[in-house]
């Protein structure tokens, strides 16, 4: 059996960590990096508390665990990415910074390594001229959360060569997803129609329609769906619900992307969901989705 290339994460959010999840346990090597050493060594404390769930239910052995976690390595320099085959970038959605992430990382992989970013709104031509690779360079966008959803949007840029979309689209396959090609357009599939239907939400509860578990609950019976919107606004994060509006309405112009004041009010009082207990919900642990 051939070696697997070593995966890069970089970011160490509630994205970053998922994605790491995915690789680590379909046998990658898995670096995640985070300009904090100690939020890159949290995620890999996240990825331990998520497996030891899997393990009370049944899913994994400790022994399967431990092999999974000894693939893994957390860091804050950003030159321990140079092994990489494939750095897959779960930042927040500002395009400069983007921008500057990758032009670092092209300065210490090697020419055959392929960058991927799972923004959710934000041009990939854009992102890839900043990397100085943008003919290896593709969109992998990750659903949240990533360890327990299978799909992925996999978008090339203008200047995506055939060769490395397929490639990443292989590596996507043998990671246990199911990639889907998109082109590159703002919110891509998911998240053109996602974020003005999750601010939708945020409005009934702003205008005094129904209280947030009251609309969770009236979506997952009606609509069939696993989980209602303020509990994925929780998931994703308010303070990247502000960040998504502001990308998707900035390219779009729709006024249904525009950002509620409720959702700026909240980030203000630091409500922002899950990693903080409070959000429009409350929560007993900080802990990812499914640990």
């Amino acid at each position: 059996m051939t070696s697997k290339i070593t995966i890069g994460v970089a970011g160490s959010g509630t994205m970053g960590t998922g994605i790491a999840i995915v690789a680590a346990r379909a046998g990658f090597p898995t670096i995640i990096y985070d300009v904090d050493q100690a939020r890159a060594e949290n995620a890999t404390a996240q990825m331990k508390a998520f497996f030891a769930k899997s393990v009370q239910r049944g899913k994994l052995t400790q022994d399967q665990v431990d092999e999974i976690m000894s693939r893994v390595k957390a860091t804050g320099d950003i030159k321990a990415m140079a092994p990489c085959g494939l750095v897959i970038e779960a930042i927040f959605e500002e395009l400069e910074v983007k921008g500057r992430l990758f032009t670092a990382l092209d300065a210490i992989c090697g020419p055959d390594t392929l960058f991927a970013s799972n923004t959710s709104t934000l041009s990939i031509t854009e992102i890839a001229a900043k990397s100085g690779r943008d003919d290896r360079f593709v969109g992998m966008h990750f659903c949240l959360p990533a360890q327990l959803m299978k799909l992925v949007e996999m978008s090339p840029g203008l200047n995506t060569s055939a060769d490395s979309f397929e490639r990443a689209w292989n590596i996507c396959e043998e990671m246990g997803q199911r990639p889907v090609k998109t082109q590159d357009a703002p919110g891509f599939i998911l998240n053109y129609f996602l974020v003005p239907f999750n601010n939708d939400a945020i409005r009934l509860v702003e205008e005094g329609v129904a209280e947030p578990a009251e609309i969770d609950k009236a979506i997952k019976e009606a609509l069939g769906y696993a989980m209602g919107p303020m509990e994925l606004l929780d998931l994703i994060g308010l303070d990247t619900q502000v960040m998504l509006c502001e990308a998707l309405h900035g390219v779009m112009h729709e006024p249904r992307a525009s950002c509620p004041p409720l959702l700026r009010r909240m980030v203000a009082a630091r409500r922002l969901g899950r990693k903080t207990k409070r959000g429009f919900l409350s929560y007993d642990t900080a802990a990812i989705f499914g640990a």
